[in-house]
């Protein structure tokens, strides 16, 4: 099962890289990839090499909504405070603004924040995929997972949403008070 020479086992320990073949050897074959992702994912690679198309486009699926959510909480969390500022007295913009960023700062914290898959990102520029050792797959089109560090990201998005809805919260005690 095992096609690399000692060279190319020396190779992916130096880059602390991992490869999920694509090899059937059963029935149950694609549950055989999904444990070897995860454990790739538990060990912290720094690099990952998807070569079973259906595994990679489901992980890269994940990985790009957990994107989604992280943008779409940044971007309605933004718009919120920046709504807040311009018209302090059009609460039908930045209180919606602020209610979708929570939303999606809170379905990003239950759902993607504990997942391992989420500290990875696909990786696309071809300069980075040139210094892998991707002449050994098999596969013609693999999904390879980058580990990168996210918690400026999470920081970012939470700062950002608990912010907006500070200002509505502010805003709604401020009306409250003059009555």
């Amino acid at each position: 099962m095992d096609d690399y020479d000692a060279s190319d086992r020396d190779i992916l320990a130096r880059m602390n890289l991992a490869i999920i073949r694509e090899i059937y050897d059963g029935e149950n074959a694609h549950e055989v990839f999904e444990n070897e992702l995860e454990r790739a994912l538990e060990a912290e690679c720094s690099c990952i090499v998807i070569e079973p198309t259906k595994l990679g486009e489901e992980t890269a699926r994940w990985i790009s909504v957990g994107n989604c959510l992280h943008k779409s909480a940044v971007l309605s969390g933004f718009g919120s405070i920046l709504a807040n500022l311009a018209w302090p007295d059009k609460v039908y913009i930045s209180f919606p603004l602020s209610g979708v960023s929570f939303f999606c700062t809170g379905l990003y914290a239950v759902s993607w924040q504990s997942d391992p898959c989420c500290k990875y990102q696909v990786e696309t520029d071809p300069k980075n995929l040139d210094r892998l050792p991707l002449y050994t797959l098999t596969s013609s089109s693999p999904v390879v997972l980058v580990r990168k560090d996210d918690t400026r990201r999470i920081v970012l998005h939470t700062a950002i949403t608990l912010l907006a809805v500070a200002f509505c919260a502010f805003r709604i005690y401020r009306s409250f008070k003059t009555i």
